[in-house]
């Protein structure tokens, strides 16, 4: 099964390396990585484009404007061709090398339209000091509010 990873960006170039470089050390293979940018004024575009052909072909991504976040999802979204869709923000990563190999033995193993996970937030320059965590708790229908946070929800 293939994974599509979006990150939406705008003048992210404080901490998009971070994130790029998560997605490309991860031990599952089978992933399209997908950035959209809204129309970066600082060097994000420069550092999207020096990751290109480390990807292998599979990074896609666009540059223009858009009407904020959700839109630029909804972008990422449409281009996404991957079995399974996740969102990691510019500013966030994946805590293990092998944290995408545990979301799709999830898909694998069981008859499931979505999985989801908890976030840890870390030191700004210290990733291994956890100063919060989100605890998704129980499920429950979106309709009633819950909501897991996009950097853990898979569909």
């Amino acid at each position: 099964m293939k994974i599509s990873i979006i990150t939406v960006c705008w003048n992210s170039e404080k901490y998009l390396k971070t994130a790029i470089e998560s997605i490309l050390h991860q031990t599952y293979k089978n992933i399209e990585y997908i950035i959209v940018d809204g129309g970066s004024s600082d060097s994000t575009l420069d550092i999207i484009k020096s990751y290109e052909a480390s990807f292998n072909g599979n990074m896609r991504w666009i540059s223009e404007n858009d009407n904020g976040i959700y839109d630029a999802m909804n972008k990422g979204v449409k281009m996404a061709t991957g079995d399974v869709i996740g969102l990691l923000n510019s500013d966030d990563l994946y805590i293990s090398e092998n944290s995408l190999e545990h979301i799709m033995e999830c898909f694998h193993k069981n008859d499931v339209d979505t999985v989801f996970a908890d976030l840890y937030y870390v030191k700004e320059n210290d990733i291994n000091t956890i100063i919060r965590k989100w605890k998704t708790g129980k499920r429950k229908p979106f309709a009633e509010g819950w909501h897991p946070a996009h950097p853990c929800f898979f569909c």
